[in-house]
């Protein structure tokens, strides 16, 4: 998502984020000065509906103008294997273990060698 707080606070005639937080204060969401910076630097990475509300009332917008769908960060993102993608493991054979197959390789275990008794 392409992230437009700034650009919606500036068209409100609203230029530093503590006068935005003030706001908001005024409309009843308290938010800290972390929180309030993570908004304004960037995109934030979670945000709450009732905080995303708020904010839309104060700046008399809709989520529609602060945020912008990317689809194509979103096919970037998608695995490049088909196979992979249906839940079929990564390598194509039907092993969701990726391993050709074969059953994993068994590992001998290291340590004190057992005594075998005397006759």
């Amino acid at each position: 998502m392409q992230w437009s707080l700034r650009l919606r606070a500036a068209e409100r005639g609203i230029w530093k984020s503590a006068q935005l937080r003030r706001m908001l204060a005024d409309a009843g969401l308290e938010i800290s000065a972390g929180k309030m910076s993570s908004w304004w630097a960037g995109t934030p990475p979670t945000m709450r509906l009732e905080e995303l509300d708020v904010l839309c009332a104060v700046l008399e917008c809709t989520p529609n103008d602060l945020m912008t769908p990317e689809p194509d960060k979103v096919a970037a993102r998608r695995p490049r294997n088909t196979d992979a993608a249906n839940g079929n493991g990564g390598n194509g054979d039907g092993d969701p273990n990726g391993n050709g197959g074969t059953p994993p390789a068994v590992t001998p275990r290291l340590g004190k060698p057992r005594s075998t008794p005397p006759l």
